[in-house]
Order: C-alpha cells, then structure tokens, then sequence
C-alpha cells in the first residue's frame, strides 16, 4: 500500500456534481406554462462537474481557480450548508468553516448572543463556550462591540468575530474562503500565524485564496478548480504555475488587438523574447531559464524619425498589477533617430521576481512623449522559475548586521 494510502482521510468528496436552476425573471408566463406543458428542461447551470478528492489529516490544502470555478460552491458542500445534486462528501471529524461574510450570524442578535449560538450549532456545551468566550473576543478585537447586534457590524468586524469563533472552537477541520481578503493588515498577519498554530497541532485545513504567494507558502497541496472539473492537484508550484498559464492564455488569444498609436509614421514589427540558447525569437509566451532575458524589438518607420523612446511594462499576470515599467530616455540610452527597419534588445535582471507569469507591453513614442507611434499591450508573456525563495512579488537587496553588543 503506498504511503499516501496509509494517511488517515480527512474529507473524501467523491464524484460530486451541483448544478443550479437558473432564475426564470423576466421570462414570460407563456414561456413558462409551454416549459411545464411541454416538460422542456429549466435552464440550469453545472456550478460543479463530477468532481473527486481526498484531503488528508493534518494537510493544508488550498483551492485555487478563476472567479466562478466552484471554490466556494464546493467549500459550502463540505460544510453542508449546500447539498450535491450528485456524489457524496464524508468528513471525519469536527467541521468549522468561515465560508462568506457574516454566513451563520443573525443581525438582530448581538456578538455575544451570536458565539454562543455558533457553539450550540457546533454542538459544544454552553458552559465550555463560557470558557473560551474572552479568549474568542480578544482575539477579534471586540470588547467594545460584542453587545451590539450584529447589524451594525462592520464588515471587518464581521469577519474578525466569524474568523475568532471559527478557530477557537478547536475544530478538527477549518474551512476557509477568500473572506479574510477583507481584515486590516494587523488581522491578517494574526490570522495566518493562527492557522499556523492550527496546522502545527496537526489539525486539517481547506483554503480558498487568490494570494498564490501565501497559498503556495503554507499549502501542502493545492486544487486548481476550472469550469467546476478539477484541473490540477498536487505539488502548490507546478498547480500555480498551471492555474496562471491557463489564465494568461485566456489573455493572449485578444492580445493582438491591444494596440493602439500614430502607426503611420512608425511602428512596431515584433516583440520577442529571444531564447539563449537557439537565438529563436519567440512572439508569444516563454519560459525564463535565465535571470537576464533579452526582448528584441523590432520596428519599421517610414520617415526620419528624431530621438524616439522605447519603453516597457512589466504586469503580474493574476493580479493584473503593475511591477516595474522604463523606457530608454529613464535609463539615459538615447537613439539619435529610426528610418526604416530597426531593432533594439532590452535585458532586464529577473533574479529579483516572485516564481510566476508576467506579461510585457511595449511602446515607441516621441521624446516630448507627446506621440505615441505604436503600443503593443501585453503581448508577452513571460514565465519566470525563480530559485530563491521570498516573500512578496520583489526581492529588494537587503542587508543584515550584528548582533550588536548589548546597549549599557
């Protein structure tokens, strides 16, 4: 038997499907007497398609996908406030769950009122949430709140109470979606170093996040949801990696129509990341297997043009974020003019990004920035493997000295 068979199994959900009747507002009475008489099907749609896992005891693992995957269809089937429209999901153990804002509150009953009605739910006595409520309220941080209907609750408020409860009820499972996204920078730091504690003690975690960085940090596995399949699961980088490839493809099949400018004077012919080990130029995506790629840019202008600038910009491909953008006036590297056909290469030092896809954009412009010859917007991408490991999407050079001697 292999060693992944003889792990105790947390959640198995076995083949589940959920499909949702679509709303029928704003269709006719007609339409709807012909739907019944001629037993046509109601117009449905398959949030969930024949999906099968298993999570194991102790595992974090996290679920990843585009919005409107079935993350958190799925999450609320394992917490049982959503039943499959097929398959089965059997959980071992204790279950808590923070699944949406505010989901398990009444608004008219106040904090206080709200965590002994979660612990009754969990069915824990009400003498042993007597007992962990101060602790659950100063973690949320509502001492001066939690008398308060719920109502007025802010929505960070909301989720530091929900989040509090959900992990201090000590369940054996927690599941978790993207609502922490909401809590201050002070909570969230307080939130993770909480489900660090809770994976340390060998409790079992499901995660829904967007922040790849984090889930690829703390994951031991990850789920890539696409269309309501299952697309992936496995190793957090090589699941990612795919997740942000398949996301960015989406992007690239429009990326030739991202263009714009005074095309007649000048433009671009091709942007190309050129491999380092063939010289092929390639137009479209590619892997980084150096920390200094070379782009070439090559370009046909059909008059004299005087002291044109070529730039760059750099977007994280999940995020759409913008990382870092330049041009040749910004690095001092002046091109007296272009005629005809031309080219330039651009090397940029990689070694300081996050593992992950960015997209490049491209743009010939005049030196008063006052024309815009041509701007190709991401029109490639670029995968980049990096081996060092840090936190955040750059690694700024840093430096550490000491310890110093003690101060007298």
């Amino acid at each position: 038997m292999s060693e992944k068979d003889d792990r105790t199994v947390a959640i198995e959900v076995d083949h589940v499907t959920k499909r949702f009747r679509l709303s029928d507002a704003g269709r006719s009475l007609k339409a709807a007497v012909l739907d019944r008489v001629m037993r046509r099907r109601a117009h449905e749609f398959t949030a969930l398609d024949d999906v099968s896992l298993r999570v194991y005891k102790g595992e974090t693992v996290g679920i990843v996908g585009a919005n409107g995957a079935g993350k958190s269809t799925l999450l609320s089937i394992i917490a049982r406030t959503l039943t499959p429209t097929s398959g089965s999901v059997r959980t071992h153990g204790t279950v808590s769950s923070l699944l949406e804002l505010g989901a398990g509150f009444h608004p008219d009953l106040t904090g206080r009122e709200n965590v002994m009605l979660y612990g009754s739910i969990m069915g824990i006595k009400a003498s042993e949430m007597r007992r962990k409520f101060d602790e659950i309220v100063a973690f949320a941080g509502l001492e001066s709140f939690i008398d308060q209907p719920v109502r007025f609750y802010s929505s960070g408020m909301y989720v530091r109470l929900g989040f509090s409860v959900a992990v201090q009820v000590n369940p054996d499972i927690l599941l978790v979606d993207e609502v922490l996204a909401v809590g201050d920078a002070d909570f969230q730091r307080r939130c993770m170093d909480k489900m660090d504690e809770f994976r340390n003690s060998g409790k079992t975690l499901l995660l829904i996040t967007h922040d790849l960085n984090t889930i690829r940090r703390i994951a031991n596995r990850i789920a890539y949801l696409s269309h309501g399949r299952l697309a992936g699961l496995g190793d957090p980088t090589l699941v990612t990696d795919r997740y942000m490839s398949d996301s960015v493809m989406k992007e690239s099949m429009v990326v030739d129509d991202h263009e714009w400018g005074e095309q007649s004077a000048a433009h671009f012919t091709s942007a190309a990341f050129v491999d380092p080990k063939t010289g092929e130029e390639k137009t479209k995506s590619a892997d980084c297997p150096t920390d200094d790629p070379v782009f070439r840019l090559r370009w046909h202008a059909d008059r004299r043009i005087e002291r044109p600038v070529v730039g760059f910009a750099i977007d994280d491909s999940i995020s759409g974020r913008r990382i870092f953008g330049g041009n040749t006036q910004i690095s001092g590297h002046e091109i007296p003019f272009i005629e005809g056909d031309g080219s330039i290469d651009l090397k940029i030092d990689t070694s300081t990004l996050q593992v992950g896809e960015y997209i490049f954009s491209f743009s010939l412009h005049s030196w008063d920035h006052k024309t815009n010859y041509h701007r190709l917007e991401h029109t490639l991408l670029l995968r980049v493997q990096n081996r060092k490991w840090f936190d955040g999407l750059v690694s700024l050079p840093v430096s550490w000295s000491g310890p110093n001697p003690p101060e007298t």
